[in-house]
């Protein structure tokens, strides 16, 4: 998703310069057939995540694919805005599927959907450009505009994360330690006794106060409840517009992770609070601030000398600590991205909206370090071309010097992202949803 991507030379040398209508468009009928192509494609995947019942995999794959087009909108819109050549917006890599040109950028999609990319041309030094189209180059724009496409990405991964924490907070709601609880359904103890469905309480009820006391919370229930096994216990709760009082005589459970204690046979969940549209944004940004913290220090425990013992005993140790042993804060790939999200969804819009929250938040943060192929690279490098540019003259720095730090990054890069892949198949991390 980094700008060197998009580019696909800032790595690699100098390409040659290709003519603006190059590929040629595709004859109409042919466009026609692989768009229906790609159509039935999509089809054949949605029918086989309805049959196999893994339709939350495929949210999760759906919403990753729009976050990686947005970070790549961010990019694009903004190369278009600073008036920038953009001859490619692509989600994919490999083979084309389909593909369409308006104007002098082509559009498609690719048949491996690991990533996406826009294609700015004279990214850097090393790009080989057509003169015509050099004063729209990447690199003979003005300070701010480079700055501004090259933090676009990021901008986009926190405003998604803002927008998204927005959602959760006006619509979902928190789950507070404390807060209103109610029956969610009943569970017959072992002996087939149902103590609280037969002294009339009903699935829905608010439960207020337990045996005279104010409820603030189902450890509490809990507690009281077990302390009076055999005992009848006044139950406070809120139906509808009537509140009404109903007395309930634990007994003890002779079956189940329960057994031997005192039990009324029902199911609690504590509600939700939930902000509303405007209440919501300022809980968004405080959320995000928070967010953003947790993230860089998750970041500084993974890389403190302690994190990073850890890391390398569990990819060295045949006998690696098992998944419930596991800190759960952890570098994931994408598989165990994709995963932890799937058990979000799993649990809930609020969970998925979590996991995606936190995605977004650490992937705008980790392509703003300042290194190549990382937007964050091309960052210092326009800082440091703006520091050294004088009285007018333009100064550019020769990114060939760059590459064996690069290289470097992107071979330790690679294995974090093969290692983490490792842990991920044989130590997943415990599901946080349970």
């Amino acid at each position: 998703m980094s700008l060197a991507e998009r580019d696909r030379t800032a790595l690699g040398g100098p390409q040659r310069p290709r003519a603006e209508r190059w590929p040629p468009d595709p004859p109409s009928g042919d466009t026609g057939r692989s768009l229906g192509q790609l159509a039935l494609i999509v089809l054949v995947v949605v029918a086989a995540a309805l049959a196999t019942h893994t339709t939350d995999l495929l949210v999760v794959i759906l919403a990753l694919i729009v976050m990686i087009m947005l970070h790549e909108l961010g990019h694009f819109a903004t190369a278009k805005w600073s008036h920038m050549k953009v001859t490619e917006y692509f989600l994919g890599f490999g083979p084309r599927l389909w593909s369409v040109r308006r104007g002098e950028t082509e559009y498609g999609i690719k048949a491996l959907p690991l990533g996406g990319y826009v294609k700015i041309v004279g990214m850097s030094n090393l790009d080989e450009v057509d003169p015509a189209d050099e004063p729209r180059a990447y690199r003979q724009q003005p300070f701010h505009n480079r700055l501004l496409v090259a933090v676009a990405g990021s901008a986009m991964h926190a405003l998604m994360a803002l927008v998204l924490l927005w959602g959760f907070f006006a619509f979902v709601g928190v789950v507070p330690a404390n807060g209103t609880v109610r029956i969610q359904s009943f569970v017959p103890l072992g002996n087939g006794a149902d103590p609280a469905r037969a002294a009339g309480l009903r699935q829905g009820d608010i439960v207020t106060s337990v045996d005279g006391r104010r409820l603030t919370g189902p450890d509490m229930f809990t507690r009281i409840v077990t302390a009076h096994s055999g005992k009848p216990v006044p139950i406070g709760v809120t139906r509808g517009a009537t509140r009404t009082t109903v007395v309930v005589t634990p007994a003890v459970d002779t079956a189940g992770t329960d057994k031997g204690k005192a039990r009324i046979g029902v199911e609690l969940e504590v509600l939700p609070v939930r902000y509303g549209p405007l209440k919501g944004v300022g809980h968004a940004v405080t959320g995000f601030g928070t967010e953003v913290s947790a993230s860089v220090s998750a970041l500084g425990q993974i890389f403190s000398p302690h994190g990073l013992s850890q890391y390398w005993h569990d990819l060295t140790n045949a006998k690696a600590a098992t998944a419930s042993e596991h800190s759960q804060v952890r570098i994931q790939s994408i598989y165990g991205a994709v995963r932890t999200a799937v058990q979000g969804a799993e649990s809930g819009v609020g969970g998925l909206l979590l996991v995606l929250i936190a995605i977004n938040i650490f992937v705008g943060m980790l392509n703003l370090l300042p290194m190549l192929p990382l937007d964050g690279g091309h960052v210092v490098i326009a800082v440091y071309e703006r520091i050294r540019s004088r009285r007018g003259r333009m100064y550019h720095a020769d990114v060939r010097k760059l590459l064996p730090v690069a290289y470097v990054f992107v071979l330790a890069l690679g294995f974090v992202v093969v290692s983490a892949l490792y842990l991920d198949v044989t130590h997943p991390l415990a599901n946080p949803f349970h």
